[in-house]
This record gives structure tokens, sequence and C-alpha cells, in this order.
């Protein structure tokens, strides 16, 4: 269920882009500015490389302006400009014939320690374990890569994940649980241990 300050968000978004659709440039910079970040993150998922997504994120915020008058107000912003962020990565990395590779930061859980340093011995387990994630993460395809990314990194709700990945509303959870299958799959192929698992299934 949409929240009050998500609710509030989108429809100050949708004041920005009827200003924005008015010829207001300055309205849609605020939306620039305010996707920016979420834009770069999801073109480097896809792409691998920094330079080559910030191109596609100001490549894709210039093909969504010009996308504008398609836009349903009432629709969440944020999704809509997603997909079509992914598709500009997408066919960037088609045109230059290379595949990215996946950088999530995968944060360690320090619960376990009180929140305390953890000792060298700990640290270098952690280490090994998140890089074993990360590696089984970009193994997968990109649309579980996506699914998964939007759903544990990005923290969109079911709504807004249907919204970014182009399908149904009750696609999503089938969608989500085949690529956390793979992932599983990928996991145990690694090694991670069974509490690694359940805490990227669980998220």
């Amino acid at each position: 269920m949409e929240g009050i300050e998500d609710t509030a968000i989108r429809e100050h978004d949708d004041v920005l882009v009827e200003q924005a659709r008015g010829g207001d440039a300055s309205a849609y910079g605020r939306l620039v500015e305010r996707y920016q970040e979420v834009a770069f993150r999801i073109a480097y998922l896809i792409l691998g490389d920094a330079a080559e997504a910030e191109d596609a994120a100001q490549e894709a915020f210039i093909k969504a302006y010009y996308a504008l008058p398609g836009f349903h107000i009432g629709a969440a912003f944020r999704p809509w400009l997603l997909r079509i962020v992914a598709n500009q990565a997408r066919n960037q990395r088609r045109a230059g014939g290379r595949r990215g590779a996946l950088a999530l930061r995968v944060s360690v859980d320090e619960r376990a320690s009180g929140g305390a340093a953890p000792s060298p011995e700990v640290g270098a387990v952690a280490e090994e374990r998140r890089q074993a994630l990360l590696q089984a993460i970009r193994g997968l395809r990109d649309d579980d890569r996506l699914v998964v990314a939007y759903r544990y990194f990005f923290d969109l709700s079911e709504a807004e994940m249907a919204g970014a990945l182009g399908c149904a509303r009750g696609t999503v959870k089938s969608r989500l649980s085949r690529a956390l299958g793979r992932l599983r799959e990928a996991v145990t192929s690694l090694g991670i241990a069974e509490a690694d698992r359940r805490e990227v299934a669980d998220g």
C-alpha cells in the first residue's frame, strides 16, 4: 500500500511533469536532480562502467523529456523513468558489443558483533562471502538482475517494480520468485553458507 510520503512525492512529480510539458526547463531539471542517482545506478547495474552509465543516464533523461507527452499523470514517474534508463543502457551495451559487469555494494552484516568492528578473521570471511554473492548476482541474466536489484537494492514497491519492468503487477512476484530461485542455485554452486542464502531470499 502506498504511504503518505510516496503519495506526496508522486503528486509533486505530477506537478513538475505538467510544468515541464509546458516548457518549464527548470521543472524538468528538478526531476533530473531528484532521480539522477538512481538512474545512474540502474545504468551501471547493466553496463558496469561508470562513464558509460553516466552517458546512458543522460541520454535516458533526454528521451524521457521528449516522451513526457505520453506519460500518464497519476502514474509513478520513477518506475516509468527507470524503464527508459534500463532500455537505453541495454541498447548502448548492444551497440558497444560488450557485456557490463555488475558492481553492487552489499553491506556486511555486523549485528552478530553488536556493531563493533569485526576481527581480521571475521572481516576476511565476510568479504569472501560478499564477493561470492556479487559473483552469483553478476552471473544472472539482465531481467533477473533487475528484478532482484529493484526489490532488494532500490526498495521499489510491487507496483513500482511492475512499472519499471513493464509487466503486470501480478507478474512481479512470479518473476522475483524465479529470479531468486536462479540466484539460490548460483549461490549454492559457489558454496555460500545457508545463512547468506536466507539473507538474500528474505531481504
